[in-house]
């Protein structure tokens, strides 16, 4: 997820607007692409969550410090992709109020 962000295609509002035809602009099968991929990595995260609680649970957790890191990863993943969730529904809010 370390990306450069000059690598972000500069498009501007009027761009977006003028496309006559429903094609997606450039840039946005790398967003797509990059989205899935932290999507995935999360989900990731939780089942190493999951699985450490199912092992604490059973009493076959090995290392109690790796497991409550675990269960720290996942909640800090989950907060930080709903926030990015937040953000990008306010943003579609606010394009979607914008007049033509």
């Amino acid at each position: 997820m370390d990306k450069n962000i000059n690598s972000i295609s500069k498009l501007s509002t009027a761009d977006l607007l003028n496309n006559k035809n429903n094609t997606a602009p450039a840039g946005s099968a790398d967003f797509a692409k990059e989205l899935k991929s932290a999507l995935n990595e999360v989900n990731e995260i939780q089942q190493d969550k999951e699985k450490a609680i199912a092992d604490l649970a059973t009493g076959q957790v090995k290392d109690l410090h790796q497991a409550a890191l675990a269960i720290g990863k996942a909640e800090t993943s989950m907060k930080l992709m709903l926030e990015i969730r937040n953000k990008a529904l306010s943003a579609y809010k606010e394009i979607s109020r914008t007049q033509l």
